[in-house]
């Protein structure tokens, strides 16, 4: 008997590139189609992308979304082969595929309080969307962003829309306080009683920030950004360890207490694979003729 070809098209999603736009150097905004997505997505989760058939997939924040168009938002800096890769998609072209959402909610405090929602670098547009449910709670929220430069600096009037306040640091003291986002938060906590923190950014910021909030009890979250493949749990290759146990953070995470994160095992595997990364990043450049 001839088997019929399966015409069920009612999940089909093209995951369409809608804008894209200049952030700061090899960082994009991106705006892509998929309602599927849209329609279920909230703060915190994730997203794991393949841009093309011969891609590896490589996990995202989403920075923002809109239910009613279908769409989701996202920031791409390129700091690998894959994230190069979409980088150099334009408008019009799609993704070979999106899964998602991935992961838990950002976690919320069951009071009104003070909360500080903390973004370095590329991690910025991830706590947008915490910030905007913090706000809607009724908690007074405070943002702090760091990068190294102003030139740097992504997304800081879309974080201002959905905070009380946001507090720039530069590395540089191009813009707002000379120093680090460790620096801003070690002051805000001398004249603020805060009650929840959200970080998000690069591993050692997050650690500091957790070590920073321990002796005041803060709650403290962090977003893992650990190395993924298939974001359902399956493969382990997203292990963590929190509180002395081997924690997911594609299905556990990717917020997690920072006062129980193994920072030092994460860090060792985040740098697994360096290897094979910077050899994947020169066949592909070689292969595409890109510098």
């Amino acid at each position: 008997m001839e088997e019929k070809p399966n015409t069920n098209t009612k999940y089909d999603q093209s995951f369409l590139i809608l804008s894209k736009r200049l952030l700061c150097a090899n960082t994009f905004h991106f705006v892509v189609e998929a309602p599927f997505i849209a329609k279920k997505i909230e703060a915190g989760q994730f997203i794991i992308i393949r841009p093309s058939i011969l891609s590896e997939r490589v996990p995202f924040s989403i920075c923002g979304w809109d239910r009613e168009k279908g769409t989701i938002d996202i920031v791409v800096s390129a700091v690998g082969k894959t994230s190069t890769e979409i980088n150099r998609m334009n408008v019009g072209e799609t993704f070979k595929d999106v899964v998602g959402p991935l992961g838990e909610r950002s976690h919320l405090p069951k009071t009104k309080d003070t909360c500080v929602v903390i973004g370095g670098g590329y991690g910025i547009g991830a706590i947008i969307p915490t910030a905007k449910d913090l706000k809607a709670q009724g908690n007074k929220v405070i943002g702090i962003v760091g990068a190294r430069s102003q030139d740097s600096l992504i997304m800081v009037d879309e974080l201002k829309k959905v905070c009380n306040d946001v507090i720039i640091t530069t590395n540089d003291g191009s813009l707002g306080i000379a120093g680090m986002v460790t620096d801003a938060l070690r002051d805000l906590l001398e004249v603020e009683r805060v009650s929840h923190v959200l970080a998000v950014g690069p591993v050692p910021m997050m650690n500091a920030i957790g070590e920073m909030t321990r002796p005041h009890k803060i709650e403290t979250f962090v977003s893992l950004n650990a190395i993924m493949v298939d974001g359902t749990g399956m493969c382990g290759g997203c292990r963590v360890t929190v509180g002395n146990s081997v924690r997911f953070a594609c299905v556990d995470g990717p917020e997690f207490n920072a006062h129980e994160v193994d920072f030092d095992d994460l860090m060792s595997r985040l740098t697994r694979f360096r290897s094979q990364e910077a050899e994947s990043m020169t066949l592909w450049k070689k292969a595409v003729g890109a510098k």
